[in-house]
């Protein structure tokens, strides 16, 4: 290279270099949300469940046995003991209910494992035991009560053993 030779212009950024260069970025970027929104449809369409009307019919059930519920005025009250589970009903006005097939199940709050079922057996007058064995920690119990006359009770207590 001599003097007298003209310098070669190296490469200038112009504007449509900037131009292609922010579209090619957004092009990327909308490509890949857009593969990532056509996986999650896939993998999820939005139905949490595959019968919903049904599932609706069941919680109007569900909603109308809670109103009845609430209708008779029963009460239960929950306690642990040392390998059982006691169970005190008590009408609106306090008096304890009789002669109620009652049932249950024991879960863990956070799984299903080591599930229990429950039946429970009157001891004294609106007092109903059952003997699940020594347990220990916190158990959610689902409770089942029906009277003689068609009267069904259903409650969910929290239990806890040391």
């Amino acid at each position: 290279m001599s003097i007298a030779d003209p310098p070669r212009p190296g490469f200038r950024l112009t504007g449509w270099h900037v131009l292609a260069i922010v579209t090619g970025f957004f092009a990327i970027v909308i490509a890949v949300d857009t593969g990532f929104v056509v996986m999650a449809v896939k993998t999820f369409p939005g139905e949490v469940s595959s019968t919903p009307y049904e599932d609706g019919l069941a919680y109007d059930r569900s909603f109308a046995q809670l109103r009845a519920q609430e209708a008779m005025g029963w009460r239960a009250t929950a306690g642990a003991e040392i390998g059982a589970v006691s169970i005190e009903m008590r009408d609106r006005g306090g008096e304890p209910i009789t002669g109620l097939t009652v049932t249950g199940a024991l879960e863990r709050p956070a799984t299903e494992t080591g599930r229990l079922v429950l039946a429970f057996r009157e001891t004294r007058p609106g007092r109903y035991i059952a003997m699940p064995g020594v347990l220990s920690g916190a158990w959610d119990l689902t409770l089942h009560a029906a009277g003689r006359k068609g009267e069904r009770f259903t409650a969910d207590r929290r239990l806890s053993w040391p």
